[in-house]
């Protein structure tokens, strides 16, 4: 059960209100139905959390303005409307977030997540538009390339032009998309999320696209498509270079000229839709291997973001361990624990392939295996799957004097790195030594001190 204080209040059809709080119930929250009279009366002073206003065209323009005013010192205020309101710029200035209901569960419980995380204070020497952005969408972070990549995200937010996210797996791709959603002019329409890369070719169309009724023998009924359902809004194409080549053909045309034809339609439809891509590959250079065509490549990437991996943002993985060590700590209503300094250096010395994500499976796992108040944790320097609890006699350097462990640490630091660079240079000596800045020879000795080959490098983990 979600114990973040919500408010609603609904000014809409009775049945729309009751759709709505049943929505809220099965997301795990317990509202507090509030009818407009009774915000005015002053029912919600001092009230903790968020507000959500639920219009429909059954209420009255001043009643609205007149709660909203009350409401006012409230942390978050939210505006879902449904679909035969008219927007009015006077009350979605009032708000932080706006969109249009009924919309999809997923849409709703992140729109709502948002609005009653607590929000941490960003540092007081930031540029204050920078600050406001890292409040407002409650990310974490100090390191100067994350924050690089944060400010360019309210300004990529304001014009409707595609935009590519680059970063390996786990950087957030999908949150800097709703990011650029949430923050623009199209925050009031649907956020429309499709993985490429998990769909078979063969259906990449018809989820793009939608289908005709008898499009095909199991097409009982028309379907819109996700262009379609993200009209007025934004589509997020992640894994976009998952993409079939006709796939890719049709993304084309509709970037063009916004036009696109339903599988086993006659008529062309019109969706005004903004399409963000993500991507972990290299597009450019798949593109220039004819691997992904290079003119929907040059589309798409009209504007572009590159998210940094973890390991370049060393400074943050203190505080985002500490971040998920207290809210699954809260989730699980388990008193908040604290990390051991020597875990600490070590989650620092970790190379982190999964990036973000890696940190936070790591961190849920220890919450839920701790039996103290102290967590230890020691990442495994050659694997990235899931890691048990840490046992002091399991450390690598346990029960040995100082030169010996200071020995084994540089053989575990230089195999680490060794692999990394070998696995980023796709297992061209050549290329890794430059990266390094070692002689090629003298690199190629580590190499064959610890048995590392382009063979031998088919089992690491994906950049």
């Amino acid at each position: 059960m979600n114990a973040s204080p919500l408010a609603l209040v609904p000014f809409a059809h009775p049945d729309t209100g009751a759709a709505m709080r049943a929505a809220l119930d099965a997301l795990g929250y317990q509202p507090r139905v509030l009818s407009p009279a009774q915000v005015n009366d002053g029912a919600m002073d001092g009230w903790p959390g968020a507000v959500v206003f639920l219009l429909g065209s059954a209420g009255r323009r001043d009643h609205v303005l007149t709660a909203m005013e009350s409401a006012r010192a409230m942390p978050s205020l939210a505006l879902l409307v449904t679909g035969e309101t008219v927007w009015e710029p006077e009350l979605i200035e009032r708000c932080c977030d706006c969109a249009r209901w009924p919309c999809a569960e997923d849409e709703l419980a992140y729109r709502l997540k948002r609005l009653c995380h607590d929000r941490r204070p960003a540092p007081e020497s930031l540029d204050p538009e920078l600050a406001q952005t890292l409040v407002e969408l409650n990310l974490i972070g100090r390191s100067p390339s994350f924050l690089d990549a944060i400010g360019r995200v309210r300004r990529l937010a304001q014009c409707a032009a595609p935009v590519l996210i680059e970063g390996e797996t786990g950087t957030g791709k999908e949150l800097v998309a709703r990011a650029l959603h949430y923050l623009g002019g199209r925050a009031g329409g649907p956020f429309v999320p499709v993985n490429c890369g998990a769909l078979p070719d063969h259906l990449v169309e018809n989820e793009l696209f939608g289908h005709e009724r008898g499009a095909y023998t199991d097409a009982r009924s028309a379907a819109v498509g996700a262009i379609g359902e993200a009209a007025g809004g934004t589509l997020f194409l992640d894994e976009v270079e998952a993409l079939s080549p006709k796939a890719q053909a049709a993304l084309l045309r509709f970037l063009q000229n916004k036009e696109y034809r339903p599988l086993g339609g006659q008529q062309v439809r019109h969706a005004d839709t903004r399409v963000v891509t993500a991507s972990n590959a290299d597009l450019r250079a798949l593109s220039a291997r004819q691997g992904f065509r290079a003119d929907l490549y040059f589309r798409l990437n009209i504007l572009s973001l590159r998210l940094p991996p973890l390991r370049e943002r060393v400074d943050d993985i203190d505080l985002l361990a500490r971040h998920f060590v207290e809210m699954f700590c809260h989730q699980y209503g388990l008193r908040v624990k604290t990390l051991d300094p020597g875990t600490l250096r070590l989650l620092r010395a970790y190379h982190w392939p999964g990036n973000v994500r890696e940190l936070e499976n790591l961190m849920h796992r220890e919450v839920l295996l701790a039996t103290g108040d102290l967590l230890r944790v020691f990442p495994a320097a050659d694997s990235a799957q899931s890691l048990g609890p840490f046992q002091p006699d399991d450390h690598p350097l346990a029960g040995i004097g100082f030169a010996a462990a200071k020995s084994r640490a540089v053989e575990i630091f230089e195999k680490e790195y060794l692999i990394r660079l070998m696995a980023d240079a796709n297992g061209n000596v050549t290329r890794a030594a430059r990266v390094a800045g070692k002689e090629r020879r003298a690199l190629g000795k580590l190499l064959k001190k610890y048995g590392i080959t382009a063979a031998s490098l088919n089992g690491c983990d994906p950049i």
